[in-house]
């Protein structure tokens, strides 16, 4: 099933203009240790202002896209042998990843990897240290970064390794937001954390989006949580792309359901009739 994207949102009305595409990627390979392809044709598009989710086992290949695009492949012995990566129409699939960051795209990484020996204030700072527009701007936006965090600013005195992983993970993408990004590449950020503490931070990347316009490409396990703010979804298996669609699709299709939504065929129908008679 390979569906147009429509709209960033992938909610319903009247049909309107598509959305500029903010990222594409065409025919991507990746390969480890020159030997080990890990990505065979990946083709993805994130129009600006959008939340996209990219679906998938472990082992998927999710992680690497993520990689591919914030060109952090070679520290791990990857290149990306095939195809190309555009962000706002410019090839930068032989960009540094510095370059990449001040063209506004930035990674939030598995496993929230803060600094844990700096304060929680800190490491926020930290993810300013590419800006040139003054003190002022980067404390107007560390409050702006607390009151979306509100848990943050009650502990910004406190050494990051002395946080909740809860905490860590807002933390993660609070730094990614001291950068002013056009783009947030949010992995797993589900990973090992309680489902009231996956549903807050899920919402605030819904806020984040609808609020201030950031475009999110999401890549995560949890399928259920991910199309519940995405608008467009795509599916990786086995380092391929084996579905893609808006997120009503992806979430209607009886294999997504039984594979990735943990519904059993009878589950799935028991759900439905409990939301409609609901």
């Amino acid at each position: 099933m390979t569906v147009p994207l429509e709209s960033p949102a992938g909610g319903g009305g009247d049909a309107v203009a598509a959305p500029e595409a903010l990222l594409r990627l065409d025919s991507v390979e990746v390969v480890y240790d020159h030997v080990i392809s890990v990505l065979r044709g990946v083709s993805i598009t994130v129009p600006e202002g959008a939340i996209v989710a990219l679906l998938g086992p472990n082992g998927a290949g999710k992680t690497t896209t993520l990689k591919a695009i914030s060109n952090l492949l070679r520290v791990e012995r990857g290149d990306i042998t095939g195809g190309e990566i555009h962000f706002r129409g410019e090839r930068i699939d032989k960009l540094a990843p510095g370059d990449l960051v001040r063209r506004g795209i930035i990674q939030v990484m598995e496993g929230r990897r803060c600094f844990p020996h700096l304060t929680v204030h800190e490491n926020l700072l930290t993810g300013s240290y590419t800006r040139k527009d003054g003190k002022a701007a980067v404390r107007s936006d560390l409050e702006r970064v607390y009151g979306h965090f509100p848990a943050l600013g009650e502990r910004r005195r406190i050494l990051a390794g002395f946080i909740s992983g809860g905490e860590q993970q807002m933390l993660a993408i609070g730094r990614a937001l001291m950068s002013r990004p056009a783009m947030v590449l949010l992995d797993e950020p589900s990973m090992g954390l309680a489902p009231q503490v996956v549903a807050r931070i899920f919402s605030e990347v819904r806020q984040l989006n609808e609020e201030e316009g950031v475009t999110f490409l999401l890549a995560e396990q949890n399928a259920n949580m991910a199309l519940g703010v995405a608008g467009y979804g795509y599916i990786l298996e086995s380092g391929q792309i084996a579905l893609e669609g808006t997120a009503a699709e992806l979430h209607g299709n009886p294999a997504v359901r039984e594979h990735y939504l943990g519904l059993s065929h009878a589950a799935a129908q028991s759900a439905d009739e409990g939301g409609r008679a609901g």
